[in-house]
């Protein structure tokens, strides 16, 4: 069983960066798909990015701004993101399976969420 843990999540200031970290046990993240989604209050869970052993995927929202890297030794995945913006004001939810995807429905494995409010 796959237990993921979102944090650094808060408040960051429009054009600012921050830098979340999801921190998997009970699997490997070097062998695993993982990815990041969003979720705006009253709207659907959205892909924001994602990261296997081969590829990389980023939602064109995103792209040009934020990014996603793993740390095979910490067993965490990171999203920084940089220029952020107020529509990038949500919860943050990292999510795990073996095969990449940018459907929800494609994940099993998801951890708690980190709340993320971009101030102007």
């Amino acid at each position: 069983q796959v237990q993921l843990a979102e944090s650094g999540g808060g408040l960051v200031q429009v054009g600012g960066s921050l830098k979340l970290s999801c921190a998997a046990s009970g699997g490997t993240v070097s062998s695993l798909a993982v990815s990041w989604f969003r979720q705006a209050p009253g709207k659907e869970r959205k892909f924001v990015a994602a990261l296997s052993s081969r590829d990389t995927w980023l939602a064109d929202s995103v792209k040009g701004r934020f990014t996603i890297s793993r740390d095979n030794a910490k067993n965490t995945v990171y999203l920084q993101m940089s220029r952020v913006k107020p529509e990038d004001t949500a919860v943050y939810y990292c999510a795990a399976d073996a095969v990449m995807s940018d459907e929800a429905a494609g994940y099993d494995y998801w951890g708690q969420g980190t709340q993320v409010t971009v101030s102007s």
